[in-house]
Order: structure tokens, then C-alpha cells, then sequence
């Protein structure tokens, strides 16, 4: 107990973990499906007293859904790629900086798959893929970087121009930071269309609503691991959404992190939830707005509580939603749902809608 609230102050400490507690959850499930997230929270925790041994209590970073953070050389060295602001930051306390900081470099620029938070050995380039930073970093010739010579060319030109020193308490921590290109955003988005048509054209739902819901989940980001292990593209949960896909086509269990983690894998088992929200859990609300701005509320915080701010009976609920216009139904949501986070999450994906 003692180790964990120290993990959670560590967290909100460092403002990484910002995941939505009640993911893809609807009251009709969970009072089932009860998450079991004690080895996921163990698992981050042993990781989280390792880093503060070596870097300080002020120091540990953890991913979340919008950063992706990597630690090698034995924990000295470490990768933070932030989603949002689009900032690289690598940086290392080990004896030799310029070395260990080149390798870094070369290794984030160069990756096509996600590693676990430890990485012990060299990352081997697949040839056969871009790397997922392509077209997110140019070079100083403002070239995109896809092979190792380029990537060692750009290393050398960043530490050579861009090298800094901080101080964390004791510790001299050497670091650079490179920008990803302003549109990083849409660049990635652009990699996971394919996957957003095939699954729209599949369970019927809007291309523009799966993307703007992955653009607040994740921004994008493939690896997102939120603290309540939402996984992926979507943040979908194993124990909730995932268990309910897998039980409508008949399988018993759940997904697997590995599986969820697969960007094909994500996008579909977010879009077949949102689509199992549309047809089963929020059926009956016949105008589409309003069924848009239900389906969005539910995707945070669940069918339930959306159903529970008009009517604590379901039917009556559908009634009360049905005899109002859309931007009435927008209004209650964003100023009565029980849940702060679910009101915010209605108006920024809607703010991301409008705009497209």
C-alpha cells in the first residue's frame, strides 16, 4: 500500500499518466466485469522505485497515453516522446553521454515496433517498414529519415548543435531535444487511415468519429498505456470493452495486451465497441446528433451513465433523450454527467468533429 500511494504521487508528480478510469465501461457490464489491474499496477510500480533509485524522486517518468517513454543502459539513459507537444527528449547520466545519446537517438529515429519500457538490447531496424518517427522528423537538410546513415548524420548534427546539461539534485543529466514536425498529428493519423476506413466500412460508424476519438485518446499514439492499462490507439481496456467484443463473436476471456497493442488489432475492437454502444447499449435514440454525442460519453464513461443523467430508468431515459433536440442533449450531457472527465470528453471530441 505503502509503495503504491508513493507510485501515485510519483505520477501526478511528473502529470504522465492522465488515463480515463472508467474506459469503455458501461454499467451494464461492470457490474460483471470487475478490472483487475493489481499486476499491471505492480509491474509499474517495481519499474517506478527502480527509476527513482537512479534518477530521484522528482525524476521518474512513466508512459502514459500521449508519451512514450523507453529506459536502456541499465535505466541511465531514456527516451520521452511527447504526443502533444511534440517534443523528443533524450537524455542520460552515464559516464560517457555523447555515446550512449547517439545510440539513443539513432535507435527512436529508427523504430518500427514498440519496445518494452526496458530495452536490453539494440533495436535491429526492420527494412521491410517505415520507422513509425518517418515523416515526423527531418533531418537538418529537412529530409525525412528512414535508413541508419541518415539517422547517424542527424545524431551527430544534434549533439553537435543541440546538446545540454541539467542538474537534478545530484545528478548531471545530459540531454537534447528534437521537435517532431508541426503536423506530427496528422502524420501519424495518415498511418492508421487504412485501418479507420476498413473498420468504418465494416461496422458502420463514421471515419471522422474513430479518428477524433483517437486523436483524444492517444493523439495517435500506438504504444498508449494509460494507469488504468487502456491500450492503444483507442484505449481500449481488456477486462471491459475487450471482454464484450470477444464475448458478442463468441470467444470466452479476453484480449491480450500484446493483441490490443497491435494497431489493427485496436482499431477494430474500439470501432466494433463503439458500434456495440450504437446498436445495443444506446438503441433506441433516434435522432443520429444525438446519438453521436451518447455514443462519445459512453466511450468514457460508460452507457450507463450517460443513460443516468436523463432517467435512472433506461427506457424513460430514451424517451426523455428522444423528445429533446441535439443541442439539448449536448447541454445536459456537458453539465450533468457525473463525471467531470466525461463532460470534457464530449466537448473535445466534439470540438475535434466540428473542425473537420
Amino acid at each position: 500500500m505503502k509503495n503504491n500511494k508513493k507510485l501515485i504521487a510519483l505520477i501526478i508528480a511528473v502529470s504522465l499518466l492522465a488515463g480515463c478510469p472508467s474506459r469503455n465501461s458501461h454499467k451494464e457490464d461492470e457490474d460483471y466485469y470487475v478490472k483487475d489491474t493489481n499486476a499491471f499496477n505492480i509491474l509499474i510500480s517495481q519499474y517506478a522505485n527502480n527509476i527513482e533509485q537512479i534518477w530521484g524522486p522528482k525524476e521518474v517518468l512513466i508512459a502514459g497515453p500521449k508519451d512514450y517513454v523507453q529506459y536502456e543502459d541499465n535505466l541511465k539513459t531514456r527516451v520521452h516522446i511527447n504526443f502533444v507537444s511534440g517534443i523528443i527528449t533524450i537524455e542520460t547520466m552515464a559516464e560517457s553521454p555523447i555515446e550512449n545519446l547517439k545510440e539513443a537517438i539513432v535507435s527512436t529515429l529508427l523504430m518500427s515496433e514498440p519496445v518494452d519500457i526496458i530495452r536490453h538490447d539494440k533495436i535491429s531496424q526492420d527494412l521491410s517498414k517505415d520507422p513509425f518517427l518517418y515523416n515526423q522528423v527531418l533531418d537538418q537538410e529537412l529530409q525525412p529519415i528512414r535508413w541508419s546513415g541518415r539517422a547517424n548524420s542527424f545524431a551527430d548534427y544534434v549533439l553537435a548543435n543541440n546538446l545540454k546539461i541539467r542538474t537534478s539534485g545530484p545528478h548531471k543529466i545530459a540531454y537534447v531535444e528534437i521537435k517532431l514536425v508541426p503536423n506530427h498529428i496528422n502524420q501519424r493519423a495518415k498511418k492508421f487511415l487504412p485501418l479507420v476506413t476498413e473498420a468504418s466500412n465494416r461496422y458502420f460508424i463514421d471515419e471522422r468519429l474513430i479518428l477524433a476519438i483517437m486523436e483524444v485518446e492517444s493523439a495517435f499514439n500506438p504504444y498508449a498505456v494509460s494507469r488504468t492499462d487502456a491500450l492503444g490507439l483507442m484505449q481500449v481496456q481488456q477486462h471491459t470493452a475487450g471482454r464484450d467484443i470477444f464475448k458478442l463473436r463468441g470467444k470466452s476471456g479476453e484480449p491480450s495486451r500484446k493483441f490490443l497493442l497491435d494497431p489493427r488489432n485496436n482499431v477494430d475492437m474500439g470501432t466494433a465497441y463503439l458500434s456495440l454502444l450504437k446498436t445495443k447499449y444506446l438503441a433506441g435514440i433516434n435522432n443520429p446528433i444525438s446519438l453521436r454525442y451518447a455514443m462519445i460519453t459512453s466511450y468514457n464513461g460508460g452507457a450507463g451513465s450517460v443513460l443516468r443523467t436523463f432517467s435512472n430508468d433506461r427506457n424513460e431515459a430514451i424517451n426523455i433523450i428522444n423528445s429533446m433536440t441535439p443541442q439539448q442533449v449536448y447541454r445536459k450531457l456537458v453539465t450533468s454527467h457525473v463525471a467531470q472527465e466525461s463532460r470534457n470528453y464530449l466537448v473535445k471530441v466534439s470540438r475535434i468533429l466540428d473542425n473537420k
